[in-house]
């Protein structure tokens, strides 16, 4: 009797085991999952700095808007895409 509830304890605790390492990995299940949360962060920090910008006090509103511009360009081109990324110069011939 003892050695059967040794056994089912044991089957007990490798299935918690199981279940835990099944549910551990949180992270984004597709690419397009990750492109939005990268967007999410780009959209952030062109917030924040905005909102810093406003709080210089040394910029007009649309000085400010231009930093908020060029903040959402840069993440749009960190991610390795070409679409929006300026063209190269072509060499003169």
């Amino acid at each position: 009797m003892r050695l059967k509830m040794k056994f089912l304890r044991g089957v007990g605790v490798l299935a918690a085991v199981v279940m835990v390492a099944g549910i551990a990995p949180a992270s984004a299940q597709t690419n397009g999952m990750d492109r939005r949360a990268d967007r999410r962060d780009d959209r952030a920090a062109a917030r924040s700095a905005k909102q810093a910008c406003k709080a210089g006090d040394e910029k007009s509103r649309a000085e400010c808007r231009q930093v908020k511009r060029e903040v959402k360009q840069v993440g749009r081109n960190d991610e390795g895409g070409t679409a929006d990324a300026v063209p190269a110069a072509k060499p003169a011939q």
